[in-house]
């Protein structure tokens, strides 16, 4: 079958193709609900392939365009969503002079005459920050459709590419993607109450039985293709931390357009917030911020020395020093280069010193990075060290959609990997050397607080994975 009988197919069926979609709406239902949790509303959107806009409406776009190959279907679109734009193009010759926030290829790949191809078009209409994202059917599910079109319950198809998961991903890598996330959804593609709820929402999530889903959903982004320097904010929160204040200025390299160090005091009682003073004024060359936090945790301390930072990128280094300070400039090479857009510190691969890390500690790190490599959908070891870092715009994000988790994590860390999760950011780790602190004492709970790790953690799968 050639490239123009293909184009015939669908311009012939363009007229009936709202009769299929309503008979299977659950399936179609679905993939909007999916595409809607990962596009916020108010985005810059691009479909290609965007058959009759029912998909493209759905996400909500300040700014919604649309193109296909099929004359037929791109006046149909016109005409049932007159507040996008229509476009009638082939995917393989795209070219609209514009980028967008989010590029969407839904049940496309198996249907284009040259993946490739379109995919480098594609890139041209990226920005630093575009996501791309792909739906395509997982293969297996090939006997399935074959005997639902047979039985007149799906329209037919012409002959579809057989395209894996690793195919889409060796094409975008080809093309100058790099994939963050792949999830599995949709077991049961037929709405029964109680049943296709669980089917979808709790089986269709589970490890190994998610690879029986019949949708595969993508989310790529575009490899950063020039670099430049960043200004740095480094939050440094303290309580009881007096001995290790003047180390934390002593022993930062100098990395970054500039740096600022911003401490913020939580409550102590060992002089710390007038250490802080003193080491600003002995260091009159270093931009040196003091301030106390307002209520208790380091969560919002955190989150107070963000909202008072003038720095492109924002870095937390605990006080405690037990990530040295030395290795603050790995991550923001990794940010700068690209490799990532939340960079978090993995403590747990060299050998650590005696009393850095206390056993039950140690186990409950390892099993909460295996949890959440599942539920976050990246490659994620090390969920509690405290040295994250950031751009200050995606941090600005994450702060405008708080309200979807709630202000309930008193640590920060938690707060930032879902909000970097729930954006799509690309998560990146640094394996770092843990040492044992030379003043103080920790200030973690083991049980106390494993609780609460153990419930905020439940509660993001819940509003994460199994929604």
């Amino acid at each position: 079958m050639s490239k123009e009988d293909v184009r015939d197919f669908f311009n012939r069926t363009a007229g009936s193709r709202a009769k299929w979609e309503k008979r299977n709406s659950f399936y179609h239902k679905s993939l909007q609900r999916y595409f809607s949790f990962i596009i916020p509303g108010g985005s810059r959107v691009l479909e290609v392939g965007c058959g009759l806009g029912d998909l493209l409406a759905s996400v909500k776009p300040a700014y919604g365009v649309g193109v296909d190959f099929s004359e037929a279907t791109i006046e149909l679109a016109r005409n049932r969503y007159p507040d996008l734009i229509f476009h009638l193009q082939e995917a393989e010759s795209l070219s609209l002079h514009e980028t967008f926030d989010y590029i969407i290829m839904s049940d496309l790949a198996c249907s284009l005459w040259d993946v490739q191809k379109a995919l480098e078009c594609v890139s041209r209409h990226c920005n630093e920050h575009t996501r791309l994202i792909i739906s395509n059917f997982n293969f297996l599910w090939q006997p399935v459709m074959l005997m639902a079109e047979s039985l007149h319950l799906k329209l037919s198809q012409p002959r579809q590419n057989w395209l894996s998961t690793a195919d889409i991903n060796n094409l975008l890598e080809l093309t100058g993607f790099r994939i963050i996330t792949v999830q599995h959804k949709l077991m049961f593609p037929k709405n029964i109450p109680v049943i296709n709820q669980f089917f979808n929402r709790i089986l269709a999530n589970l490890p190994l039985l998610d690879k029986l889903d019949l949708v595969n959903v993508i989310v790529a982004r575009p490899v950063l293709k020039e670099e430049r320097d960043y200004s740095v904010s480094i939050i440094i929160p303290a309580r009881n931390e007096r001995g290790n204040i003047e180390n934390a200025i002593l022993r930062t390299p100098l990395f970054g357009l500039s740096q600022e160090f911003i401490f913020v005091e939580g409550h102590s009682s060992d002089l710390t917030f007038e250490e802080m003073v003193r080491v600003r004024e002995n260091f009159p060359g270093k931009d040196i911020k003091v301030m106390k936090q307002s209520l208790k945790g380091k969560g919002n301390a955190v989150r107070e020395g963000f909202d008072a930072a003038a720095g492109d990128v924002l870095m937390i280094l605990d006080a405690d020093l037990s990530v040295p300070p030395e290795e603050l400039e790995k991550f923001y090479l990794a940010l700068k280069t690209g490799r990532g857009e939340f960079i978090n510190g993995c403590r747990l691969v060299y050998p650590m010193e005696k009393d850095a890390m206390r056993f039950l500690n140690l186990v409950a790190n390892k099993l909460f990075g295996l949890f959440f490599t599942y539920l976050l959908g990246q490659r994620l070891k090390d969920t509690l060290c405290g040295t994250k870092v950031l751009f200050t715009k995606d941090y600005e994000k994450i702060k405008q959609n708080r309200a979807f988790f709630g202000d309930f994590d008193p640590f920060g860390d938690f707060d930032l990997l879902f909000g970097s999760s729930r954006l799509q950011l690309e998560i990146t780790e640094i394996i770092v050397r843990y040492r044992e602190r030379v003043y103080g004492s920790t200030q973690i709970s083991r049980f106390k607080h494993g609780w609460l790790l153990i419930k905020m953690s439940l509660f993001a799968a819940r509003k994460l994975k199994f929604r």
